[in-house]
């Protein structure tokens, strides 16, 4: 294993996994705004997992996010 390539790798999957999620997760927070579903107060829990095929990692991150 190329430990400069792999360690590019996953930062390449890192940033691409952050970019997209952040971009879906403001995305529902505005179209719950709009729909009247959130009211723009909340904190609002999230849960965030990876795995990876052909191992045995299977890990779940939880947090909160505030709206205000």
């Amino acid at each position: 294993m190329n430990e400069e390539s792999f360690n590019m790798n996953v930062r390449k999957f890192l940033k691409k996994l952050g970019i997209t999620g952040q971009r879906e997760i403001e995305r529902a927070v505005s179209e719950g705004i709009a729909s009247g579903q959130l009211k723009g107060n909340e904190i609002l829990s999230a849960k965030a997992r990876i795995t990876l095929e052909g191992t045995t990692l299977d890990l779940s991150i939880d947090g909160q996010i505030a709206l205000e």
